[in-house]
């Protein structure tokens, strides 16, 4: 298939983009990376009169170290995270889960906001948002505003950005001391949506105690899910006391909402989620330990 008409704009400064939106309203979509959203206006799933790519502004890419966090700019494609041996010793969450987003050709075009606002439940980037705590930074005609990533993602392909709104960088806090972190998913094939994925970082205290643990979860619920439950049993815990199977029950025991489809019943979900999260916690836990 073919997709519909519309009109392309390529502004080269965020005034420009935000100007275009308020004039067109409803009628435009932003246009990031473009690997989304161009398939489903291939197929038509999504129609829009005016395209408003921002692949063209500067402002809106770039790593940049603001005191203990690391702001990355919207435009940032999956590539330069992926090689980026800044990211890789500040945010190695966000670095180890870049390679598994589709292949080659996808991660050079496809950015950190396209990826986050386009919030695909079973997307890395959303589910290490979450763990990590990032704060959204998005302006629109109105001003702009920060909003944390547990109160972005409202559902599939839903989030709290206004049809007039910009998402323009993600903050993400550099964890620091005794850390682990890890990614750990299961998909078909190398580059495939994961059936479920957990992301998972942790810190440790002087005394081998979990001072802070950031458990995200794909593919196991209509947004990306937090594993609350499982933060809170373990953190403040002596690492050696817990067990890795009992994490990963704890990690599926608050969904509500597992998917079922083609892939798998929702209860194959929740066992390959449990799966992927102890296993996740494993060397997370190990690589905290070898400092």
């Amino acid at each position: 298939m073919k997709a519909s008409r519309f009109a392309y704009h390529a502004p080269s400064t965020l005034a420009e983009a935000l100007a275009l939106l308020a004039e067109h309203g409803d009628s435009a979509k932003v246009l990031a990376g473009g690997q989304s959203l161009i398939p489903m206006l291939a197929m038509r799933l999504a129609v829009f009169d005016h395209l408003v790519d921002l692949g063209r502004i500067p402002e809106l890419a770039g790593i940049d170290h603001q005191g203990d966090t690391v702001r990355i700019g919207a435009a940032t494609t999956h590539t330069a995270v992926e090689s980026s041996v800044d990211l890789a010793r500040t945010v190695p969450l966000l670095a180890r889960a870049a390679p598994l987003i589709g292949h080659f050709q996808i991660r050079n075009r496809g950015t950190v906001g396209g990826a986050i606002a386009h919030a695909d439940p079973a997307a890395e980037f959303p589910a290490v948002a979450l763990a990590l705590d990032a704060q959204l930074e998005t302006v629109s005609p109105r001003g702009a505003r920060t909003i944390p990533a547990e109160k972005f993602f409202l559902g599939t392909w839903s989030t709290a950005l206004a049809d007039d709104e910009i998402l323009t960088a993600v903050n993400f806090p550099a964890w620091r001391g005794r850390t682990g972190h890890a990614v750990e998913e299961l998909a078909r094939r190398h580059g495939d949506f994961a059936i479920a994925g957990a992301v998972v970082a942790v810190e440790l205290d002087g005394d081998d105690r979990v001072r802070r643990c950031g458990i995200g979860l794909l593919g196991l619920g209509s947004t990306p899910e937090r594993a609350t439950a499982a933060e809170q049993a373990v953190t403040g815990t002596a690492a050696g006391e817990i067990d890795p199977v009992e994490v990963g029950r704890a990690a599926m025991s608050t969904l509500q909402s597992v998917p079922a489809d083609l892939h798998g019943s929702a209860d194959y979900r929740r066992r390959v989620g449990a799966a992927m999260v102890t296993r996740a916690w494993q060397r997370a836990l190990r690589e905290a330990h070898d400092g």
